[in-house]
């Protein structure tokens, strides 16, 4: 038998794609080394799955190739996916703006997506061990440890390297390196940082900064906490996206006031009191840290030009990242198979008719949010339509 798809990868972006070729007509195989299907779904958002984000924009993923995730994300909408969420009365609800979550458990989206492949006629294989895939003539070979296929397409939808325990796999890669397609360095992304000298004694305070990483990098205001080894919380995570190796990143522990003069304000109001009172809207252990430099002189000998010089490090606290916590705590993987050589209409290789690329192996990654498994739904819907031959 041969089959007309045959996708490499059980995940997010691979059921998508499955559910989308069969309905669309195709006979199709998923393929996964896995013992269950969605894995990295059913850990996702605390085990509710923060299954996309409604403000949703290309301007919300970094690519080396920033315009390609454009077409599939216009064809593909959030409200789309929310259409079929609803559609399996799955309910729902918006935890931040735009963020939307299970109110019960992430197993309801690999439910909705298993649903779908299966009604689709298509046929899934967990357990199976992909050894080779090879191009013969107008078909490819697949060669697992059960069995050899012949199939029409391929799509790699193995994903990335992040989350290892759970099967994290460069399967996606190494192909797509076989059949001359370009890889982006690949890195940890949406991960915590790493301080050369964290202080042991801040782990656990937790505020609301405004986190850029290094140059025109976006701004992200959310939550920090500091842990024993660094930083981490929502603000860290979408920052390290942007972070470059020997580049610092910038913290505006108050964003959104005005500090230096918070600070005169405050040596005006109370002359007799220590200087970590100027910093009584941080987290007092952050607050106390903070104003050492400054000793134990009353607010009122204190010379403004060192108010200025507390305020600059609370609105600019640059530091270097000694580095991050790895593909083991890291949301996804930045770069994989460069884009340039796919077509943004279709996930097709441009110079090897029949391959698809989908998904986290590609060179599109999002902020935290909702916005990878939007490009997964996104970009799997683009290749299943493709490759079951719907416009």
């Amino acid at each position: 038998m041969i089959w007309d798809v045959v996708v490499l990868g059980a995940g997010a972006a691979g059921l998508m794609a499955a559910a989308t070729a069969g309905q669309g007509g195709a006979r199709v195989l998923v393929l996964d080394h896995g013992p269950e299907p969605g894995r990295k779904i059913l850990i996702s958002g605390g085990g509710r799955c923060n299954f996309t984000h409604m403000d949703t924009s290309p301007n919300c993923f970094l690519s080396q190739n920033r315009h390609f995730a454009r077409s599939a994300l216009a064809r593909y909408t959030p409200k789309n996916f929310l259409e079929l969420v609803e559609r399996h009365r799955i309910a729902w609800h918006e935890k931040a703006k735009g963020q939307l979550f299970c109110d019960g458990s992430a197993r309801q989206i690999v439910e909705m997506l298993v649903s779908e492949a299966h009604d689709a006629g298509c046929t899934l294989w967990m357990d199976t061990r992909i050894t080779d895939v090879e191009r013969e003539g107008e078909e490819f070979r697949v060669v697992t440890d059960h069995a050899e296929i012949r199939t029409r397409k391929v799509i790699l939808a193995t994903g990335g390297l992040s989350i290892p325990k759970l099967g994290a796999s460069d399967l996606s890669l190494r192909l797509a390196k076989r059949f001359g397609l370009k890889l982006v360095e690949t890195a940890p992304a949406l991960v915590p940082l790493i301080l050369a000298d964290a202080d042991p004694s801040l782990a656990g305070v937790s505020l609301n900064v405004a986190a850029r990483g290094h140059g025109k990098a976006a701004r992200f205001e959310d939550g920090m906490v500091f842990t024993h080894r660094g930083l981490s919380g929502p603000a860290i995570l979408q920052a390290s996206s942007y972070m470059e190796a020997g580049k610092p990143v910038e913290i505006d522990l108050l964003p959104g006031r005005d500090v230096f003069q918070m600070l005169l304000d405050i040596k005006k109001a109370r002359p007799k009191a220590l200087p970590p009172s100027l910093l009584e809207a941080l987290p007092s252990r952050l607050a106390k840290e903070l104003a050492s430099d400054l000793g134990d002189v009353m607010l009122a000998n204190q010379p403004d030009r060192q108010l200025k010089a507390l305020a600059e490090r609370v609105s600019r606290w640059t530091f270097l990242p000694a580095g991050t916590e790895g593909y083991a705590k890291a949301e996804v993987m930045r770069g994989g198979i460069d884009t340039r050589g796919l077509s943004s209409q279709t996930m097709e290789a441009r110079d090897v008719p029949g391959l698809y690329a989908i998904g986290e192996a590609v060179d599109v990654t999002g902020w935290l949010g909702g916005h990878n498994f939007q490009w997964a739904w996104a970009s799997g819907v683009a290749a299943g339509k493709a490759a079951a031959g719907v416009v």
